[in-house]
């Protein structure tokens, strides 16, 4: 159990970078912040965080740390 703890917390983690990463790379592709197709915008960083979330499946290193 302790392990698929430790897994959670390293692949929320990872999806939550990845999330922000992505929300923060489509900003610029609007020129005003009014602009901005919030919906486009949430919905492509949540499915990078599920690709991130299903990459994790495979291992994450940060869990043999």
């Amino acid at each position: 159990m302790r392990n698929w703890i430790k897994w959670g917390k390293a692949a929320a983690i990872r999806a939550a970078k990845t999330f922000a990463q992505t929300t923060v790379a489509l900003l610029p592709a609007s020129a005003m912040i009014t602009d901005v197709d919030w919906k486009v915008v949430v919905g492509t960083a949540a499915l990078a965080a599920v690709a991130s979330l299903l990459t994790s499946l495979a291992g994450i290193p940060e869990e043999d740390l």
